[in-house]
């Protein structure tokens, strides 16, 4: 019998399962194609954790799935001797999220591990923030951010507040890994975990520290209290974690006209105004955009599940909105947070501005602008955060900013990942400050562009699902790079990164050098004309991502030249599948 096959048959025998489990992987009996998609494998607890989808099975997330993988995270942390110093736990608004939640509370109590559960849901980056404030070994965050309804993801933390990096993440997968029999994983009952003080609930006092800090990031106090009262700011939870903390601080800080989307106020796992909750999507914004009309707002704002990331539409002085991408709002807020502090402190010798490797070359410009250094790190914003932790622990360096071009920012240091309601927040300080200058924040972005030049970036995603799908997408990674393009349409290749090999090989005189960076399944191209190419595969959905970027000498031109580069990659892709 196939192995898959028999482990299906013991989740189903087995009492150790409850019931309503059983029950489903009856319903499925004699199907083997979805037998064999549920239990062909362990669900992948990965560099940032677990992320399926919800069912029953060795591939789905489940209580037992979040069981093991509190385990393993149990086990890493006793052998780290840290067991005293607890694990704070956070949920968004996702089925199943409150009970996963609880699942790695009891699973850790059981281990002798003090978990810090929020009262109920909360945003990624408060969580991020009381790791911190409780001086916890490790944090969990129940999440899949913007992926289907039918998903919930596992989040780890670790001390500093950001997602797991070397050596834990390694540590802790194989410490998850060891971990095979899923009757042997502990528990114990909610009520005496609490008696012996290994349960603990939270929120209100994380919550108005968490706010405090974000308000000490605000520049321009003074533009905000100038303009509060016309500025007009429609904003979206997108039915996750955002609406209280976003519209808390937005109020406290004096913003008299802030307009909830409300069909997409409350919280709801079912997404019902969107086929999936994406900021990036431009149907989270169509309701948004309908209220915003009608109300004439400046801009329109949307936070994601667990309000990490933020989505961007702004008005211009015709009325028309447009929208900004992750790469154009990081970019904005980049220019806005260490323009006004050179004006009105000036800038430390070593400041940084951080991005990703998939993140837009206008960020080197502006950081070169400044006269600032730039640092690029792999795709992951626990990268941003391991450079913020670098920088603290050797007393060289300051974090100016930092963001990658899928909406997600740090402004602060207070939490050590991508936090959507410091970025609201910020944004909409940046919208009141340009007002009081006769300026919108789209004739910022403009201005911009003016003074660095017009960069435009974008990405194509190709989904590819199943044991084929994670095939396909294999064989086009392997195909480039046994084969690396020498061209891609006009373009020249003139350095090929294989980020996994860590390489960057010269494709005009064929020397080779590290890349400096940690081994990732990722190939990047630098192409002439500061034009560029980066193949990833997803680390969270089943997608292989073709991102690019390149500078024109007009809006109208770098439109043009990013629309004909984005039909080249995808004719390369052609030719390898």
């Amino acid at each position: 019998m196939e192995d898959y096959l028999k482990k299906y048959d013991d989740w189903r025998s087995n009492s150790y399962f409850d019931a309503e489990t059983r029950a489903e992987l009856e319903g499925i009996a004699g199907d083997d194609k979805e037998i064999k998609e549920r239990f062909y494998k362990d669900l992948e607890f990965g560099t940032a954790g677990l992320r399926g989808i919800i069912g029953a099975g060795t591939n789905r997330m489940n209580i037992y799935t979040v069981r093991k993988a509190s385990q393993g995270l149990a086990n890493y942390i006793i052998k780290n001797g840290a067991k005293e110093r607890g694990v704070a736990i956070a949920y968004d608004s996702r089925r199943m999220s409150p009970e996963f939640a609880e699942e790695a509370a009891l699973c850790l109590a059981a281990n002798g591990i003090k978990a810090y559960v929020f009262e109920s849901l909360r945003p990624t980056p408060e969580l991020s923030f009381a790791v911190r404030e409780l001086n916890c070994i490790a944090g969990i965050n129940i999440t899949a951010s913007h992926n289907p309804p039918e998903y919930n993801g596992y989040k780890v933390y670790w001390e500093d507040g950001a997602q797991i990096t070397p050596p834990h993440d390694k540590g802790i997968m194989d410490e998850v890994l060891a971990a095979t029999d899923y009757t042997a994983m502990k528990t114990m009952v909610k009520e005496e975990a609490k008696d012996a003080g290994l349960y603990e609930v939270i929120g209100k006092a994380i919550d108005d520290a968490y706010i405090a800090k974000l308000k000490e990031q605000v520049i321009h106090q003074d533009a905000i209290d100038a303009v509060q009262k016309e500025l007009k700011i429609v904003y979206s939870p997108l039915h996750g974690t955002g609406n209280i903390p976003a519209r808390r601080v937005l109020k406290e800080l004096g913003f008299e006209n802030v307009y909830v989307v409300k069909e997409q106020e409350l919280p709801d796992g079912e997404f019902p105004t969107v086929s999936y909750p994406n900021p990036e999507a431009d149907e989270a914004f169509e309701l948004g955009l309908k209220l915003a009309k009608e109300i004439d707002a400046d801009l329109v704002l949307a936070t994601d599940p667990d309000a990490d990331r933020l989505g961007v539409r702004v008005k211009d002085k015709n009325g028309e909105y447009h929208t900004l991408t992750g790469n154009m709002s990081g970019c904005l807020l980049a220019d806005y947070e260490i323009g006004q502090r050179k004006e009105l402190k000036g800038l430390p010798e070593d400041g940084y501005l951080i991005k990703t490797i998939v993140t837009s070359n206008l960020a080197d410009a502006i950081a070169k602008g400044y006269d600032i250094g730039l640092i690029e790190v792999l795709t992951g914003f626990k990268y941003i955060g391991q450079q913020i932790l670098g920088f603290e622990t050797s007393g060289k360096g300051e974090y100016l900013f930092g963001f990658e071009e899928s909406y997600g920012c740090l402004i602060g240091t207070h939490a050590r990942d991508k936090d959507a309601i410091v970025a609201t927040m910020a944004l909409c300080e940046a919208a009141a400050y340009y007002k009081t200058k006769g300026m919108t924040l789209w004739d910022a972005m403009l201005s911009i562009y003016d003074k660095y030049g017009y960069y435009k970036d974008d990405i194509q995603s190709m989904t590819m699902k199943g044991i084929e799908g994670l095939e396909k997408i294999q064989s086009i990674l392997q195909s480039l790079r046994e084969n690396p393009p020498t061209q891609i349409g006009e373009y020249k290749v003139l350095k090929a990164r294989d980020y996994q090999a860590e390489t960057v090989k010269d494709m005009t005189d064929g020397s080779v050098k590290g890349t400096g960076l940690p081994k990732s399944n990722v190939l990047y191209y630098e192409l002439n004309d500061d034009a560029w190419v980066c193949v990833r595969p997803s680390g969270t959905e089943p997608k292989v991502k073709f991102y690019y970027g390149i500078k024109g000498n007009s809006l109208n031109d770098a439109d043009e030249k990013s629309a004909k580069l984005g039909e080249e990659v995808l004719a390369l892709v052609d030719t390898l599948l």
